[in-house]
């Protein structure tokens, strides 16, 4: 598979650092967390004109817990057994919603994230990163484009989900890295000149910027599957 170009900020310094994302063997349960599994993008993540037309849904929201889910045991190879995450989020503003959403969003609600993967010989549990996307974990703030499907919450794809913290765009966690403002900005420096992502325009952006973008999207008549 050939290597995949850095377009957005944070990806570009991720790259820039020499992190790797993985991709964990087998698991049906992985297609539906962003970045992960072989299939790519369920649906188009990466700009506020996609957001708005395959969202139900953008809210900024924090996990508060995760259990272990869709474990998966292999006779052969180097990995003994994986398993998923459900993640419970808490629901800490909505800044977009389409007019007639496929499900209302609560309060809280559980999404499948990336879990871990344990290894025969030694016994080491690895955490297993999303690919060019956060891992969502506990005790860190994501924006978030959500869409049911099948009985479910799932993000758009790799660039439906940002970090966060502080309520500040591109600052948080990212691959399981924690990642500043600052080191966003440097990643800058190696993105594409060309990239026009939501994740880019948010950089270092508040809830009311993100929201503004968003409601321009959609009042310059993006669409809706």
């Amino acid at each position: 598979m050939p290597r995949r170009v850095p377009a957005r900020p944070v990806a570009a310094v991720l790259a820039a650092v020499g992190i790797v994302a993985g991709v964990l063997v087998g698991g049906p349960g992985l297609e539906s967390v962003p970045g992960c599994g072989t299939s790519g993008d369920l649906y188009p993540s990466q700009t506020a004109r996609d957001w708005v037309s395959y969202a139900d849904h953008v809210v900024v929201a924090s996990p508060t817990r995760e259990q272990e889910t869709n474990r998966r045991t292999y006779r052969k190879g180097s990995v003994a057994y994986a398993m998923d995450r459900l993640v419970s989020f808490r629901t800490d503003s909505r800044l977009w919603s389409r007019s007639s959403p496929r499900h209302a969003i609560g309060s809280d609600f559980d999404m499948v994230a990336p879990g871990w993967q344990v290894y025969r010989s030694s016994g080491t549990r690895v955490a297993q990163p999303a690919t060019d996307a956060p891992r969502l974990e506990v005790g860190h703030t994501y924006l978030l484009a959500l869409r049911w499907r099948e009985g479910g919450w799932v993000v758009l794809g790799e660039g439906g989900s940002v970090p966060f913290d502080d309520g500040t765009g591109d600052q948080g966690e990212w691959c399981g890295r924690v990642l500043s403002k600052e080191d966003v900005a440097e990643g800058e420096r190696f993105s594409r000149h060309d990239d026009h992502s939501l994740e880019k325009a948010v950089f270092g952006q508040n809830e009311q910027a993100v929201k503004r973008i968003l409601d321009n999207a959609a009042h310059d008549g993006a669409g809706s599957d």
